[in-house]
């Protein structure tokens, strides 16, 4: 037993006492893994100052060589952060992490250049691909765990990417459109409150744009048309669309889908009158004649010509008398 352990003790002074070259450092790099870099093949893509080490980066870009690309690209940022080179190379990062699909991730790094380099001259075009981006999710792309693992589309969080983009640049040539987006996240979300309220910021913030403007109030109307549409009809959410459908052929009688907001305000002052008239026959089931001439009035208030108005009309009178023969319980 003395004589292994004597053994042990030999060969552990051996080593010690042996030079030999310490390995490189190891670094992770989110994204792309772990990876020594100071010498061997790393060497090539390596360069001592900040300008040239972004040159690598750029060449490789060019020639498709992303891995290349990102180590330059990161080693600029984590050697050199605060260089003038910083930025275009955050920018780099971003767009490789974009062309391996790795979205989520390529829309962070360019918001590392709106938050750490605001005077970048890249500032406008990452706003675009950020928009870009932000797009691919409304269409459906997944989310991923860890940045690596798809698990679930979500409208909640691309409308979240959006309203990043508008507060980057409210002004900017996207910010309207990504608050137009904004509210169609919720509208695929089914949060048709939240989306009207999208579309009234657009409508408001952007008034001067009337492109963006005429949109966003037709969307608020077909926002509010789909609320109203939903199991339980919505009188409220009706009246609403019609208010928006309203301002929306006021302020823009030029705009080419002012016929389909007409066809839509018919269909729901219809809905309206079918609502109304199916509440006062209830009322009038119930001995509630007060109540029951009250929603037949609204009935004839909403449309006086429709065929519904006529039997509204006919059950008021028929109800006239009884309101003052039988007091309401």
């Amino acid at each position: 037993m003395a004589s292994r352990l004597a053994f042990w003790i030999l060969v552990v002074t051996l080593l010690a006492l042996t030079p030999f070259r310490s390995p490189a450092p190891l670094t992770y790099i989110p994204g792309e893994g772990w990876y020594y870099e100071s010498y061997g093949e790393n060497g090539k893509w390596q360069r001592t100052r900040a300008k040239e080490q972004l040159q690598v980066a750029e060449d490789a870009f060019k020639a498709k060589d992303y891995s290349t690309t990102l180590h330059a690209a990161h080693r600029v940022l984590r050697v050199w952060p605060l260089s003038d080179y910083a930025p275009r190379a955050e920018y780099l990062v971003g767009r490789c992490l974009e062309v391996k699909g790795r979205d989520e991730a390529a829309f962070n790094a360019f918001q590392n250049i709106i938050e750490k380099y605001p005077k970048s001259g890249e500032y406008n075009e990452v706003l675009v691909r950020q928009y870009e981006i932000s797009g691919r999710f409304l269409n459906g792309e997944w989310f991923r765990l860890w940045g690596i693992i798809p698990i679930y589309p979500s409208m909640d969080e691309t409308a979240k990417l959006y309203e990043k983009i508008v507060g980057n640049g409210p002004f900017s040539a996207v910010a309207p459109h990504a608050q137009l987006r904004i509210g169609a996240a919720r509208e695929k979300q089914k949060n048709y409150a939240d989306a009207v309220k999208a579309y009234e910021l657009a409508a408001d913030r952007y008034h001067d744009q009337a492109d963006i403007a005429a949109d966003a109030l037709y969307r608020a109307g077909v926002a509010w048309q789909k609320q109203a549409d939903t199991a339980e009809y919505d009188q409220s959410a009706a009246a609403k669309a019609i208010a928006a459908y309203t301002d929306f052929i006021t302020f823009y009688p030029d705009e080419k889908r002012v016929a389909d907001a007409q066809k839509a305000i018919v269909k729901l002052k219809a809905e309206q009158v079918r609502g109304n008239f199916a509440i006062a026959k209830y009322y009038e089931s119930n001995r509630k004649w007060a109540g029951a001439v009250v929603y037949y009035n609204t009935v004839l208030q909403l449309d006086a010509n429709s065929p519904l108005a006529l039997q509204a009309r006919q059950r008021i009178e028929v109800l006239k008398p009884r309101l003052s023969a039988t007091p309401e319980k």
